[in-house]
C-alpha cells in the first residue's frame, strides 16, 4: 500500500481504493495519508471521524476576507463542503469513491476573524449510488450557530 510521505503528495487511486471511506478518513485523522491541501491552505483540519460523522475544526484569518472585511463565503462552503463530503465518504465501501453533486449553504451570522469553529457533517443517506449529508458551522467558544449547509454526492465504483 502506497501512502504518501510527502504533504505535497496525494495518495495514488489505488491506495484510495484500497481502504473503506471509514478507514480511509481514519487514516487521514491519523497522519498515515495526508490530508487534503485545500485544509492548509484555508486553515482547516480533520479533528474527528465517526461512522456517518466527520469534524473540521478551523480558524478563519485576514487571507479569508473578502474586499468588504467579512469571511468570504467561499471559505464557508469549503470547510462545509469537506465536512459533509468526508462524512459520506465514512460510509463508502472499499473498492468505491465520492464527489460532491450539489452544495448548499446558509451563512447565519459572521464569523470573527481569528475565531475557531468546528464543521460537524453528518450522513442522512448513503446508498449504493448517493449520499446526502447535512452540516453545522459552530463557534468553538461560544457555541453559537454560524452557518449550515446540506450535499448530495455521487458514489463511484470505477
Amino acid at each position: 500500500m502506497f501512502f504518501a510521505n510527502n504533504a505535497a503528495e496525494l495518495p495514488d487511486r489505488d491506495t484510495v481504493l484500497s481502504l473503506s471511506g471509514f478507514d480511509f478518513m481514519r487514516a487521514i485523522l491519523e497522519g498515515k495519508i495526508p490530508s487534503a491541501p485545500i485544509a492548509q491552505t484555508l486553515g482547516f483540519q480533520l479533528h474527528a471521524v465517526e461512522d456517518g460523522s466527520v469534524t473540521f475544526r478551523g480558524t478563519p484569518a485576514f487571507d479569508h476576507m473578502n474586499p468588504v472585511g467579512t469571511i468570504h463565503g467561499g471559505w464557508y462552503a469549503t470547510i462545509l463542503d469537506s465536512a459533509m463530503a468526508c462524512a459520506i465518504m465514512t460510509k463508502v465501501p472499499k473498492g468505491s469513491l465520492y464527489t460532491t453533486l450539489e452544495l448548499k449553504l446558509n451563512i447565519i451570522r459572521p464569523i470573527p476573524e481569528g475565531m475557531q469553529v468546528d464543521c460537524i457533517g453528518t450522513t442522512e443517506h448513503a446508498g449504493r449510488s448517493t449520499g446526502v449529508s447535512t452540516g453545522q458551522v459552530v463557534g468553538v467558544s461560544d457555541q453559537k450557530l454560524y452557518a449550515t449547509g446540506s450535499t448530495t454526492c455521487i458514489i463511484m465504483t470505477p
